[in-house]
């Protein structure tokens, strides 16, 4: 058997399964090693996929019994959260086979094992080795579990255990109010469970526009936030946290610990090859390159932009690159989504990033309440979309919003941002009436007040 490929992959997340893809579209001999059973990584087997089935199925039970503005009664609704979790698994099921069969269309080999470089373009998996003219990592990352006493507990979770639990909690707390904690607490609080969110910095979502963030706090139902805190201890019944040096404590029959990821570098042979990496990840130029050329690293691994959709465009840039295509990896344009109830998305730069940054920018608001879609669709719910222009250019810098569906039109402000479009440009698209997609253009209209 010939163990020489062009290009071998150790990894089967979305980094690492569409990079065959594509590599295998362009009739290279390719070999995707995965040590788990099933491809498609964290995000399709344990996040993305997951969460999005669950907090779906949390969204149509708590609208079934929101309905009667709308003109629909529902009798007796409730929440099976076996059936749920059977969907969920079909939904898991059903695309994994299909990354397998794409992998099948685009003939490139898959290995279950782990992968171990021996050089720079070598690897070892189930005792045998492999060679190819590039290596990519595309090894993702792992569940954080801070160095916080309990935290061992078996009621302590990260979001992979928590995605298989079969019963429901009473009292659920959520450590961390970032992207997985806030989409958590909108599962359970959807489903009429009241949750404590832990979070140690002064708003949930750090990074995210501070006022967006502040207004998705205050909308959402039965969830009760504690900000600026420190966790201290998680015992078998209570979690123990202190808030300006004073120490406090909250109930929990679960505790989410939902404090981040970190890249999985360890185990992978790397130091033996002097490639330039250390806990926080993989370094890589904008090609996706290693410091050593022919060995490129895509995806959480890196430790740059943690998200599917960011790894998807890392694989395409490094496949592009080694086949000698020119492409190179740009980070500006890049959509965050929250999957709560309400739903937020943002991209580009916040206003108190670009202030950060010494940008001169103006900014403008728009309720969501003036659009008629939105109108149409929602009965309580409130929205904002907020925009950020750069003062001396016009360019579209950033773009935040909450309300709606908003994570279904957000590409577009993305491609709004990566073309450098400017406010008069935007203000000639022709935007489709009614769609929640017309706040950008009627936000854009309100600097001309200004």
């Amino acid at each position: 058997m010939n163990n020489i490929y062009d290009l071998i992959i150790i990894g089967a997340g979305p980094g690492g399964y569409l990079a065959a893809e594509r590599a295998g579209a362009f009739g290279k001999k390719v070999l995707l090693i995965e040590k788990d059973k099933t491809l498609g990584g964290v995000c399709l087997n344990r996040g993305c996929i997951s969460t999005k089935s669950l907090l779906n199925s949390a969204k149509l039970y708590y609208k079934s019994l929101n309905s009667a503005s709308f003109g629909l009664q529902v009798q007796n609704a409730f929440y099976d959260h076996a059936q749920a979790m059977k969907w969920k698994k079909q939904a898991v099921d059903r695309l994994t086979k299909g990354v397998a069969w794409q992998m099948k269309r685009h003939n490139v080999e898959v290995l279950n094992a782990y992968a171990k470089f021996i050089d720079r373009k070598t690897v070892e998996a189930n005792g045998r080795t492999y060679s190819a003219r590039n290596i990519l990592i595309a090894t993702g990352s792992e569940a954080l579990k801070p160095p916080v006493p309990g935290a061992e507990l078996t009621h302590a979770l990260t979001s992979n255990e928590l995605l298989e639990i079969t019963a429901l909690p009473k009292k659920p707390a959520i450590i961390g109010g970032g992207v997985i904690g806030i989409e958590f607490a909108s599962f359970f609080s959807l489903l009429g469970i009241s949750v404590t969110v832990l979070e140690m910095e002064q708003e949930i979502l750090p990074g995210f526009d501070g006022e967006i963030a502040a207004m998705l706090r205050k909308s959402m139902k039965n969830v009760s936030f504690h900000t600026g805190c420190k966790v201290e201890e998680i015992t078998a019944e209570k979690v123990v946290y202190s808030k300006k040096e004073k120490q406090q404590s909250i109930e929990a029959d679960l505790v989410l610990i939902a404090t981040g990821r970190a890249p999985n570098v360890s185990g992978l042979g790397l130091e033996a090859l002097n490639i330039d990496f250390n806990p926080g990840g993989v370094a890589v130029n904008e090609k996706m390159q290693t410091n050593i050329p022919n060995i490129y690293a895509v995806g959480d691994v890196t430790g740059r932009s943690m998200l599917a959709h960011s790894a998807y465009r890392m694989a395409e840039v490094a496949v592009n690159v080694m086949f000698d295509k020119e492409d190179r990896m740009r980070y500006h344009a890049i959509p965050s989504i929250v999957y709560s109830f309400p739903e937020v998305s943002t991209v580009g730069l916040t206003e108190e990033a670009a202030r950060k940054l010494g940008r001169s920018v103006k900014t403008a608001q728009l309720p969501l309440q003036a659009n008629g879609r939105f109108i149409a669709e929602n009965v309580k719910e409130k929205g904002l979309c907020k925009i950020v222009i750069d003062s001396e250019t016009e360019a579209l810098l950033g773009l935040s919003i909450i309300g709606g569906q908003n994570s279904e039109i957000i590409y577009g402000a993305a491609a709004l941002i990566e073309m450098e479009l400017d406010v008069r440009d935007i203000k000639e698209i022709v935007f489709p009436h009614p769609t929640i997609s017309e706040i950008i253009k009627d936000t854009l209209w309100e600097l001309s007040e200004q």
